[in-house]
């Protein structure tokens, strides 16, 4: 005996939804609205022009600002999803990208961004641009602009202040959630594998 049409036609629908349907992320705040994958294009540590939006579509995708200089809350940060995409199955960490924007363009040469990831992951994407590009792009995503602050001791070393938190885009490239710095390595175990089952649309 077949169920009435009604039926059939709500078990479709309960099979639509299951299959479009992704675990929430644990942690991290929430956007509301998603912030849409951008469009822009820096120089990558090979010295080609890379275009985000092209190279990253479809991809989980952590957008990082920081500098090579800063002393802790950067390493910290990318040692912390370095860490947890490193214990992924293979097939996964190939699902993810993870970009780093320099907000110190005066020192941070190509070489030394290179250097400086290598030390986390050789696949991770290091961008330069000029400070007014790169301030311009967090402003487009409405994070504050970096600030460089006075120049200290004998070599004039100063400091960047710079928004701490990691921009993540999903393969359905909108941005809903962004974790701030102090992620911790087991909120990332957490989160990383629900980040991944969101599809494209």
């Amino acid at each position: 005996m077949h169920p009435p049409r009604p039926l059939l036609l709500l078990g479709t629908v309960a099979l639509i939804l299951s299959a479009c349907s992704a675990p929430a992320p644990r942690h991290g705040a929430a956007l509301d609205p998603p912030v849409p994958r951008p469009s822009f294009t820096l120089t990558s540590t090979d010295g080609t022009p890379y275009d985000f939006a092209r190279a990253t579509r479809g991809r989980l995708t952590f957008l990082f600002f920081g500098y090579t200089n800063c002393p802790d809350i950067c390493p910290v940060t990318v040692a912390n999803v370095a860490a947890v995409l490193h214990k992924l199955p293979f097939e996964d960490q190939q699902r993810a990208t993870f970009v780093f924007v320099t907000t110190d363009p005066a020192r941070d040469t190509l070489p030394a961004l290179r250097a400086w990831l290598d030390h986390f992951d050789k696949g991770f994407v290091g961008l330069r641009g000029d400070i007014t590009q790169v301030d311009s792009l967090m402003g487009m995503l409405g994070i504050p602009p970096s600030i460089r602050g006075p120049a200290t001791g004998p070599k004039g070393q100063y400091e960047v202040g710079h928004a701490a938190a990691v921009l993540v885009f999903t393969a359905d490239n909108l941005a809903h959630v962004l974790y701030p710095f102090g992620t911790r390595q087991i909120d990332w175990a957490e989160d990383i594998p629900r980040l991944l089952k969101v599809r494209a649309r």
